[in-house]
């Protein structure tokens, strides 16, 4: 492409709030569909389909409050059906009450497979025709934008494509604004999709045409990609991919692979750099695990481990990275495990001391250590923040410790209720000794409850930090309740998360090295935020 063609722009139409919320385990309370309007500008200009007004009171509720949250930034769209079989637009109460809900883009689904039109709607062809096109038309007579989804497009259009091509054309004459074609059931190749679009483009050429798959095949970003190549200028998906069975069309794959990798303008570049943070942020409304493999936005997206890997890395990015993180708010990560080479250490070391050498002795002390300590059961991948602590001993910027643990003990009662536990922990700073009795929701909770209390008049971070996971996993089940465990503990300071480990045959010394290995670090984490 020409410096001087312009990128043909693509829209992005995000139904996360509607269709992500179909996801398993996913929910979405009215305060955090508003939380989500406010923060979703951040992500530039983009409809947002906040739900079905009358389906249910939260959807109800929403549309009643987020008259006062519109901004230019983003178009709140508002998701229905046609009315029903034999029904008259002027008194479904389907289409009344997406007018009431004050959204000036309504998105309404309507039968496109004959299938569908038969065995669930149990009416005739005709019939179906007339409901698209005067559903449609009534909305757009209350001057609304319309924008018609074409359910179930790409079955009906190979079984039926005649029929399929119909519905559309009724929508059409109705005055929809745009066509969106649906792979309801997620279940079309791309060789399948990429026919039904051109056909629809020949036939009508609609100004907005959009695509909005469903992921059951694993294809959903595959065939949306098919799908803009074919001539759709809008894609429909949902955050991290959430919705039902196997979720929607990824936005935060789909938006970076149209515009790093395509000659598509789909969101601004400042837009692009809050991705990896946005995507979190969802992961975080929804309470779901946030998938640390997915491409550009995930922990692992651009983590390098084996030593040869991290070497070319180093010398040149290109070798094992298809972009930079940056363009997408993400980071390299050198991982560090027993097979690490020197390589990996060093870049992790320079963290902490930027001149330091590959010949340093330090280097290759750092290294023996971890592949000791990871021979005893340590697992530093996924315990940056006591990997950190280690380096930091070795280059002998921990001398001095920040804190000591003279003393603690931990009593646990399930028959206390709620509160079954306590910790009495006994702690030194400086020449200050403190010594704080805590109750705790188990053992663990208990221990974190005390050390936070005894610590934070001297490290007021730690009432910004938080222990949002706690893992156990043991290592030799063989040995019963003698077997050594691995416990990880993940740590929230602000918007960056690491974890800490602890090794031992007993769970509460294991939980208890990981703590004080989550607060050393919070503490050291919290001073360098300071200095900046």
């Amino acid at each position: 492409m020409s410096q001087n063609q312009e990128k043909k722009k693509v829209t992005v139409y995000d139904t996360t709030l509607r269709d992500g919320a179909q996801g398993e385990g996913i929910h979405f309370s009215t305060e955090d569909k508003l939380s989500y309007v406010k923060r979703i500008g951040d992500m530039g200009e983009l409809y947002v389909e906040a739900g079905w007004p009358g389906a249910n009171p939260r959807d109800e509720e929403f549309f009643q409050q987020f008259r006062g949250l519109q901004t230019s930034r983003i178009r709140i769209a508002a998701f229905g059906s046609t009315c029903k079989v034999m029904e008259s637009p002027e008194k479904s109460e389907i289409l009344l009450k997406l007018v009431a809900s004050g959204a000036k883009t309504i998105t309404i689904f309507g039968k496109s497979w004959d299938l569908h039109v038969r065995d669930v709607l149990r009416t005739t062809l005709e019939e179906n025709l007339r409901i698209i096109q005067e559903s449609v038309s009534f909305l757009h007579q209350q001057g609304r934008e319309v924008f018609f989804d074409a359910e179930h497009f790409f079955d009906g259009f190979k079984e039926n494509p005649e029929y399929a091509l119909k519905c559309v054309s009724a929508a059409l004459k109705g005055g929809a604004d745009a066509i969106i074609l649906c792979d309801t059931n997620g279940g079309s190749l791309p060789g399948e999709i990429d026919p039904g679009v051109r056909a629809v483009v020949q036939k009508f050429s609609p100004p907005i045409l959009g695509i909005h798959v469903h992921n059951d095949r694993g294809l959903a970003v595959a065939n949306s990609l098919i799908a803009v190549e074919a001539g759709v200028n809008q894609v429909q998906g949902t955050w991290n991919g959430f919705g039902e069975r196997c979720g929607n069309a990824n936005l935060s794959t789909l938006i970076p692979l149209l515009q790093l990798k395509g000659d598509y303008d789909v969101v601004s570049d400042a837009a692009l750099l809050k991705l990896t943070s946005f995507s979190r942020y969802v992961a975080e409304l929804t309470n779901a695990p946030f998938d640390e493999k997915q491409p550009f936005v995930g922990r692992s997206a651009f983590a390098h481990k084996a030593g040869m890997h991290v070497d070319a890395i180093l010398k040149n990015q290109r070798t094992f990275e298809h972009i930079d993180p940056a363009e997408v708010g993400n980071e390299r990560r050198i991982l560090i495990s027993d097979q690490a080479g020197k390589a990996n250490i060093l870049e992790r070391l320079r963290r902490f001391e930027p001149m330091i050498r590959k010949d340093d002795p330090r280097v290759e002390m750092a290294m023996t250590e971890i592949k000791e300590l990871e021979h005893a059961g340590f697992q530093f991948e996924a315990a940056e923040g006591s990997l950190d602590l280690l380096l930091l001993r070795t280059l002998g910027k921990l001398s001095t410790p920040l804190f000591e643990v003279l003393d603690y003990h931990v009593w646990s009662d399930p028959l206390r209720g709620e509160l079954d536990s306590v910790a009495v922990v006994k702690v030194k700073v400086g020449e200050e000794t403190v010594q704080i009795a805590s109750e705790g929701n188990g053992p663990v909770n208990a221990l974190d409850t005390a050390l936070r209390q005894a610590l934070a008049k001297f490290f007021p971070v730690l009432d910004e930090s938080e222990l949002v996971n706690y893992k156990v996993r043991v290592l030799d089940g063989a040995h019963g309740t003698e077997a050594i465990v691995r416990v990880i503990i993940d740590t929230r300071l602000g918007n960056e998360v690491w974890g800490t480990i602890g090794v031992s045959k007993n769970i509460l010394r294991a939980s208890a090295q990981a703590l004080l290995d989550a607060i050393n670090w919070t503490i050291w984490r919290g001073k360098e935020q300071s200095a900046l």
